[in-house]
């Protein structure tokens, strides 16, 4: 970065004018993230079909998952830079067109390697994707504007991630037979051929900068070490963190060469992948990092764990289980769209509250599916765990805003890829961590009430870390608030954004 390069910048905020088409392209947006985010998480439900079908061992169909986690979290970091050194709009409408031709390879795939193979080139779409929609907000709103269209941004992670039991569940159901689990993957071509038409018209073009050049080293190394310390937990289920526990300690010792890299190229005033003035110097972001990071430890892995308990402990279906956690999708969207109008006025303190709530909705629902009668238990549940949707809608729109609303917009496309990079790699902890504790107690106890109450336990620690942080951050803001108050647009001009030229 150079001063010079700051000052442009600076102007440029000061002289922006909305886009008359901003809130449409938003819905492309958020259609396109909505689907790569569902697919995460939809397949699950159809595992054992695919088995079935395919022929497949239990390793095989695993990585149906795991591999398009994988490859989401690798593509990440690189896919924001090259939008912010490119065209945001560019890298978005082609890995848009990318995520729906392979959805529908997915659907036609002959067998289990084919379809493996095609999960890994959606998820890799997917990750291209990704960090194009933060940076594209960022791009096309500013102020109040800015919070409101993260609040619909956070509620489609929200509701993207609650949902998939029940839209893969519904999704069985109404294609019944033994081809139905294909649909899964159709589903999401007629859809993503209207976004990719729409976003054309819709979604505006970047400001070319001219800092194209993309640190390749630190590419490579970054995806070396996130695919080391992902490995082993994405492979969880079939013994991978026992077999390859070594690949962590060489993922961490990647990361800090990378780490260093990024130093050095800053120092010698090249532009690096991932700026480190982002955790150092933005304010919020790092901690917006790692609230981001420990909540999706246990957000990610409940879902899994009621799944387990509820199909497998009381023998309901797919899409009766999926109706069981509605509540808390629910809660989670109408939260998340309302918190992102009210983050600018009680920033941090929402996420505390959320957290609270979140954790909280959890305990409470562990307490009464443990306690309650099994036959009531669920509905007993639910009101509980609406409270804990609310929570969560609380949680991750204010995050996203206030974690990224002091980035400048010319790296918006980066800091939107790590964070969600951070979120992945929770993400990939707790669906690991939580169904290891269900089963260990479960295959001691044959108990699934025990099983569930000390895997949502396990959530709930992940969950208490993200409040201490949260409230940490809280109270010091609290105490620094009158140099803090400055919206977005007068931090891009301010001494504090120079400095991190």
């Amino acid at each position: 970065m150079t001063a010079s390069g700051s000052a442009a910048e600076g102007a440029q905020e000061a002289g922006y004018e909305p886009d008359p088409q901003r809130w449409r392209a938003l819905w492309v947006t958020l259609v396109a993230g909505f689907m790569s985010l569902l697919d995460v998480t939809i397949v699950a439900v159809a595992l054992p079909t695919i088995q079935r079908e395919l022929h497949a061992s239990p390793a095989q169909v695993q990585w149906v998952v795991s591999g398009y986690a994988l490859a989401f979290a690798l593509a990440l970091v690189t896919a924001g830079r090259l939008g912010d050194a490119l065209d945001r709009r560019r890298i978005f409408l082609l890995a848009l067109s990318g995520f729906v031709i392979f959805s529908a390879a997915c659907g036609a795939a002959p067998g289990i390697t084919a379809l493996v193979v095609a999960r890994l080139a959606q998820g890799l779409a997917a990750g291209f994707m990704a960090p194009q929609n933060s940076a594209l907000i960022q791009q096309m709103f500013r102020g109040a504007e800015r919070g409101r269209a993260f609040g619909f941004f956070g509620a489609t992670v929200g509701i993207s991630s609650a949902t998939g039991p029940i839209t893969g569940g519904a999704i069985l159901a109404l294609a019944s037979g033994a081809q139905g689990w294909r649909w899964i993957f159709y589903v999401n071509v007629p859809i993503g051929i209207l976004a990719v038409l729409l976003g054309r018209r819709l979604l505006p073009r970047t400001r070319r900068s001219g800092r194209g050049r993309v640190d390749l080293p630190g590419v490579l190394l970054l995806g070396l070490g996130v695919l080391a310390v992902m490995f082993p937990l994405v492979q969880a289920e079939s013994g991978g963190i026992g077999r390859v526990w070594w690949l962590f300690l060489v993922g961490a010792a990647i990361l800090a060469v990378f780490a260093r890299w990024q130093r050095r190229l800053v120092a010698r005033g090249a532009e690096p992948l991932l700026d480190p003035r982002l955790f150092t110097t933005v304010r919020g972001y790092a901690v917006g990092a790692g609230v981001g990071t420990l909540y999706f430890i246990g957000f990610s892995g409940v879902w899994l764990v009621f799944a387990l308990f509820y199909q497998h402990g009381l023998g309901f279906s797919p899409l009766r289980s999926g109706l069981a956690v509605t509540p808390f999708a629910l809660g989670s969207a109408g939260a998340a769209v309302v918190a992102g109008r009210l983050v600018d006025r009680y920033g941090r303190l929402l996420t505390v509250c959320g957290l609270t709530g979140v954790i909280v909705g959890l305990g409470g629902t562990a307490l009464l599916l443990r306690l309650a009668p099994l036959g009531i238990a669920p509905w007993l549940a639910a009101p509980v765990l609406f409270l804990g949707g609310v929570g969560s809608g609380c949680v991750v729109s204010p995050n996203i805003t206030m974690t990224l609303r002091n980035v400048p917009v010319r790296m918006a496309g980066a800091a939107g890829g790590a964070l969600q990079t951070g979120q992945r790699l929770g993400a990939a902890v707790g669906t690991a961590a939580l169904p290891g504790f269900f089963y260990l107690v479960l295959g001691r106890s044959h108990d699934y009430r025990a099983a569930l109450v000390t895997a949502l336990g396990a959530a709930l620690v992940g969950m208490a870390a993200s409040l201490s942080l949260a409230t940490s951050d809280w109270r010091r803001d609290r105490r620094t608030r009158p140099s803090h108050r400055k919206c977005p647009d007068e931090v891009a001009n301010s001494p504090m954004h120079a400095r991190q030229t």
